[in-house]
């Protein structure tokens, strides 16, 4: 996963921290999701479209926010996955359907029509675009 590219890769998660998620998370995630945290629980790398970075977060701290509500008084229908490391957040929106689009929003502009994006429309097209420059073909290696 993510061979040949720009990736600054942790842990592998364990087991246990994989099972905390499931059952926190509000909606059933993408299994492409927890193969992600399983190679790489957390990290950070390039990402091909805007916010054009991504700082995985570990699934603990993943669990962390949704039990402390965090983003629950404005953006409670965004599962907040990483962020870019300077103020938007990365997500899966809830006002979706599956497959959750990964969106990101300004954490500071709580208007929904202003802050929020979409990077991908679902996890697994934002997986193509994860340890990419956004100069780079979405199929290069």
């Amino acid at each position: 996963m993510l061979e040949g590219r720009e990736w600054h890769k942790a842990e592998g998660a364990s087991p246990a921290a994989l099972a905390q998620l499931r059952l926190v998370a509000p909606v059933k995630l993408p299994e492409s999701y927890f193969s992600l945290l399983t190679f790489s629980n957390g990290g950070e790398g390039p990402l091909a479209v805007q916010p054009f970075w991504l700082c995985l977060y570990p699934a603990e701290e993943v669990v962390q926010i949704e039990q402390d509500g965090d983003f629950k008084e404005f953006f409670d229908s965004f599962f907040v996955i990483g962020g870019n490391g300077g103020g938007e957040a990365v997500a899966f929106d809830l006002r979706e359907s599956t497959p959750y689009p990964l969106v990101a929003f300004d954490m500071t502009n709580i208007d929904l029509s202003e802050s929020v994006w979409q990077i991908a429309p679902c996890f697994d097209d934002a997986l193509e675009l994860i340890g990419r420059d956004e100069r780079e073909p979405k199929d290069a290696t």
